[in-house]
């Protein structure tokens, strides 16, 4: 990241892009650590991003520092393969490192989501962390981990991160979805209680 700085109501953050993602054109989305943003200069080997004020204040952009790596992935395209899971680049919220402990060829990453997403949190479920696709291998409340295999810890900044450093989280959109419908049509726990479910 070379620079992030305020422009009227939005905020413009300056990359520089490596030669495996050019050429990216004005008007293009770009996922950065997992936010989605839209690039509105192309500078040389920089291109601008506008960042608006709900994405700067729902995510760890806030804390960028001129000299930062990011993660950065292009939108998927219509009729290419899609691995690990679907993910917007609508960040959900920040969680917060509390463990980076390396094994022999992995690592396992644990962190604490804000509480109000800890109902997503799933064994097995699937989040993005910094924009990367990861499977959750075990949650307790709001805490859970992961595993970062030796290509994410290659190719990603994840194997970087710190105690305390913070993350973009991004919960599996199919549970908002089913969460919002078996509210719409007036399933909650009462319900399934009265039912015999629970």
């Amino acid at each position: 990241m070379s620079d992030l700085y305020k422009r009227g109501d939005t905020w413009v953050l300056r990359l520089q892009v490596p030669s495996e993602l050019k050429p990216i054109e004005p008007g293009e989305s770009l996922s950065v650590d997992g936010c989605c943003l839209t690039v509105v200069e192309e500078v040389k080997d920089e291109i601008l991003l506008e960042v608006s004020w709900e994405t700067f204040s729902r995510t760890k952009i806030k804390r960028y520092l001129p000299g930062i790596k990011v993660n950065l992935e292009r939108a998927l395209q219509i009729g290419k393969r899609l691995g690990g899971h679907f993910v917007t680049g609508h960040v959900d919220g920040v969680g917060e490192v509390l463990n980076l402990e390396y094994e022999e060829r992995t690592a396992r990453l644990t962190l604490r989501a804000p509480s109000g997403l800890s109902r997503y949190l799933v064994e097995k479920g699937s989040i993005a962390v910094d924009g990367v696709s990861l499977t959750i291998n075990g949650v307790e409340g709001s805490v859970f981990w992961v595993t970062l295999v030796p290509f994410t810890l290659k190719h990603t900044t994840l194997g970087e991160l710190r105690l305390g450093d913070w993350v973009n989280l991004e919960v599996d959109i199919l549970a908002k979805y089913v969460e919002k419908f078996l509210k719409f049509k007036g399933i909650d726990e009462d319900f399934l209680k009265e039912h015999g479910f629970l």
